[in-house]
């Protein structure tokens, strides 16, 4: 079946059903920024490190539809599948995003399927015909998850051994995985790239981290073409990104990426001067709990002396040095203590 503009609609599998809201929320918003072109270009260009990427005309991206559904029929969203010019033919890039709390060991099988099916399709609605080759494809496997991926990335890997004879008729597919929590900050902030930059949003703890980010994606994004682009972003955090970070905290309402880093700003200011409040208390609370501990000592010292006369220096700094349950223990060796040994009996 083909969509109005002449492009294939693609059906088959589908990734596992959402979980909760949140997570729809959270899915929806991505597949919403990579809907973009910019961010797809600028993942390839930055995160597929290989000389290919060099030939292809990004000015001739368009996305594809995609609907793919399970054998017993039950509907799943669409996967995000974008087709690009490389040299003389069109190159398909099927990104999938993966936010699984758990890890898929068989996701290399999932990739071998949607591919097929990908190709079904095309076959189907006169993508392709007979006596033409089909396109390249490049699966994209975007992951975001707390574990660092540790599946397997080539189809290989899952299969048996066989006779060498065999050996041709294993399938051969590998998926490119970009797991967002591997790349380190530097790495990510060397890059002049959105999806980069997304990355590093992912990845922050810590507003001023978020702040930095935020005020190179208003320069990058200025233009009034880009204001789609600018606007999925600010949706993202304002849905996903910071109830996750500041939990159990009033957010004021945001609508432009300058809104989210004047409320970043603020938030800043207000989370040191809590952060120096606490630090305060708890410096209180140390030094309370620290002249107890010294006031302790310093009886132990003076009625062991009383009972066994001048202590020796290595005595004065064990009792000095003490934890409170050490300094109990001793106290209560005192009381029946015939010498100095038998007070730091164990």
């Amino acid at each position: 079946m083909r969509t109005s503009e002449g492009k294939p609609r693609v059906k088959g599998y589908k990734a596992k059903a959402k979980e909760s809201s949140g997570t729809a929320d959270h899915d929806g918003s991505y597949k919403n920024l990579f809907s973009h072109p910019e961010m797809v270009e600028d993942l390839l260009k930055g995160f597929v490190r290989e000389e290919w990427v060099r030939e292809v005309d990004f000015s001739t991206l368009e996305k594809v539809s995609g609907n793919f559904v399970s054998d017993d029929l039950r509907d799943r969203e669409d996967d995000i599948i974008w087709r690009v010019r490389l040299r003389e033919t069109w190159l398909y890039v099927y990104l999938l995003l993966e936010f699984q709390s758990s890890i898929d060991p068989f996701m290399a099988v999932r990739i071998l399927v949607y591919v097929g099916l990908l190709y079904q399709d095309l076959i189907k609605s006169k993508q392709v015909t007979s006596g033409q080759r089909l396109p390249p494809v490049l699966p994209v496997v975007l992951y975001n998850g707390g574990p660092r991926w540790h599946a397997a990335q080539r189809i290989e890997e899952l299969i048996e051994e066989a006779p060498l004879e065999l050996e041709a008729y294993r399938p051969r597919i590998k998926y490119l995985l970009l797991d967002e929590g591997a790349y380190a900050e530097s790495e990510l902030e060397s890059l002049k790239n959105l999806a980069a930059a997304l990355f590093r949003l992912e990845n922050s703890r810590r507003p001023q981290d978020m702040q930095r980010v935020v005020e190179c994606l208003l320069e990058w994004l200025g233009a009034e073409k880009q204001s789609s682009l600018r606007r999925a972003f600010t949706v993202w955090m304002k849905r996903v990104l910071l109830p996750g970070r500041i939990p159990g905290r009033d957010l004021p309402e945001v609508q432009d990426l300058q809104e989210v880093r004047n409320m970043l700003a603020e938030r800043v200011k207000n989370w040191t001067e809590e952060w120096k409040q606490e630090g305060r208390q708890e410096g209180r609370q140390e030094g309370q709990q620290e002249g107890r501990q010294q006031g302790i000592s310093h009886l132990l010292r003076r009625l062991i002396e009383k009972r066994f006369g001048v202590l020796p220096r290595e005595i004065i700094d064990l009792i000095t040095e003490a934890d409170p349950a050490e300094l109990e223990r001793w106290g209560e060796n005192l009381l029946d203590a015939r010498s100095l040994e038998e007070v730091f009996r164990i």
